[in-house]
């Protein structure tokens, strides 16, 4: 298990390597960790006993805003430490590769994505 502070550096890396274009547009965005979704988030996603989260957006994607909105909560994005650190350990992948897909993902859905077209987008970019 890493340490939440090495965990929280490579969160920090995930969301420089998104392109900077991206990175331009987020505004009002709070980024969370946890080691993993609450009972809470489980239910509310409707997760079997075998399923879990990498992480989890919540908000109003900014295609769905209203132009001039007043003042509005921060949208959300957690990712969830012990889930993105088994996947990266039972693909042999580097925790620090799963952290920035899972930003990328995340992000995606704040930006208006809905998961088919997140998961559309992995495969292009992937060469499936």
């Amino acid at each position: 298990m890493m340490a939440a502070e090495e965990f929280e550096q490579l969160v920090r890396g995930g969301v420089e390597r998104l392109p900077a274009w991206v990175r331009d547009k987020i505004a009002n965005v709070a980024l969370f960790i946890e080691d993993e979704p609450s009972e809470e988030v489980r239910k509310r996603e409707k997760l079997a006993p075998n399923e879990t989260l990498l992480g989890l957006y919540e908000g109003v994607p900014l295609t769905a805003r209203a132009y001039g909105e007043g003042l509005i909560l921060p949208d959300t994005i957690t990712l969830y430490r012990l889930p993105i650190e088994e996947v990266a350990l039972e693909d042999e992948m580097d925790v620090r590769d799963v952290v920035a897909e899972t930003v990328w993902h995340e992000f995606a859905h704040y930006f208006g994505m809905d998961e088919h077209e997140v998961r559309l987008r992995e495969e292009e970019r992937d060469g499936r």
